[in-house]
């Protein structure tokens, strides 16, 4: 029986929803399997990672430039070699707990702090899993690269030459795309699920969404789509943000629009079907879900570095809008609201769709594990 342990960080929810899209795509294809999910990141797992995570999300909230200047850092291959090494060891005890604990034949990351421990883990110790990483991006970053690691899957073909070109193996090296839910590419019926949100024919709906933490001006936006005359269903996720969700409850009751608001909810995929415009930061998995649903996007607040890179490649191939600092939000959705605009993004959106990546991800994962010495 295949053991298998899949690592993934609550670090916002992109690397969550990876971890179970292809967890689900695994215990379909190998059921007799004994599969483990764990939050890498969890205060059950080690109070050293929780407080990690912890300031790494403070460092979102107040000084974002200054994740900035540490991606940047990490990019170089010198600065890149010294940070990944220093988080690698700080976590390589808690790897070394998990594998004792699981004895997994395959691990398998969707986040680079696990597949660093995991990886100098098995350099040091000389462990016999099998070692794979789901990079979570739109664009290759020296954080998600290391060696002793069996499978890559990233999102695009310039990836993978930007890896042969930092000397990885080809045989390693697999363009799957960010891996999404199957069910995704089954939500056909998009006025039928508009009917059942009660959402009047012909109103257009506006999605906006800030990950799983509720960021990226939520209450700003509103305050700005105030300003169409024309009225909207607005489709609001605060995420686990509370008080966001609160404050837009109260804002609801003052607005012209039809306001409906959600806090973490698994029905992300129903408000992305009835939407016609989805106003976001480009988290690469809500983009990667938007690609699929055909979901024009309206890109604002990007966390400097990966999500910056991410909405350069949805704006690149006509996918999505990025609205700057001091754009107007309002003059932008009346202009995408109007003519045959929506229409052609959602026709690039869906060509950058990979909706079958989760599967490819599992039937190459059971390939290398028939394989294993």
């Amino acid at each position: 029986m295949n053991k298998i342990l899949i690592l993934t960080a609550s670090i916002g929810s992109g690397h969550i929803k990876a971890a179970e899209a292809v967890e689900t795509e695994l215990r379909r294809l190998l059921p007799d399997a004994e599969i483990t999910t764990v939050d890498f990141m969890a205060r059950r797992i080690s109070r050293i990672h929780c407080f990690m995570k912890d300031f790494y999300l403070m460092m979102l909230a107040f000084v974002p430039n200054l994740y900035d200047v540490f991606y940047k850092i990490s990019g170089g291959s010198s600065g890149g070699t010294l940070v990944q090494n220093a988080f690698a060891w700080v976590m390589m005890p808690v790897m070394k707990k998990l594998v004792r604990r699981y004895e997994p034949d395959l691990v398998l990351c969707t986040h680079p702090f696990p597949e660093g421990a995991a990886s100098l883990l098995r350099r040091r110790h000389e462990e016999h899993y099998r070692l794979a990483t789901v990079m979570t991006d739109y664009s290759l970053h020296q954080i998600w690269l290391y060696p002793a690691v069996d499978r890559y899957y990233m999102a695009t073909e310039e990836m993978r030459m930007g890896m042969i070109g930092h000397g990885f193996a080809v045989s390693t090296l697999r363009v799957s795309g960010i891996p999404v839910a199957g069910t995704l590419k089954e939500m056909t019926d998009k006025a039928a699920v508009r009917h059942a949100m009660a959402i009047p024919e012909g109103q257009p709906a506006v999605l906006l969404m800030g990950g799983g933490l509720g960021l990226g001006g939520i209450e700003s936006n509103l305050r700005d789509l105030e300003k169409i005359e024309k009225r909207l269903t607005i489709l609001v996720v605060a995420g686990r943000n509370q008080r966001l969700m609160e404050r837009v409850q109260d804002m609801a009751y003052a607005s012209h629009h039809q306001v409906l608001v959600w806090g973490y909810t698994d029905q992300v995929h129903f408000l992305m079907r009835a939407a016609d415009l989805l106003i976001t930061k480009p988290g690469a998995l809500t983009m990667s879900e938007a690609f699929v649903l055909g979901l024009p996007m309206l890109l604002h607040d990007p966390i400097p570095g990966p999500e910056t890179e991410n909405a350069i490649y949805a704006t690149q191939h006509g996918a999505a809008v990025w609205l700057h600092p001091r754009e107007d939000l309002a003059q932008s959705v009346e202009t995408l609201l109007c003519g045959d605009a929506l229409s052609e993004m959602s026709r690039a959106a869906r060509g950058c769709a990979r909706p079958d990546a989760a599967a490819a991800i599992a039937e190459d994962l059971k390939t290398l594990l028939s394989r294993r010495s």
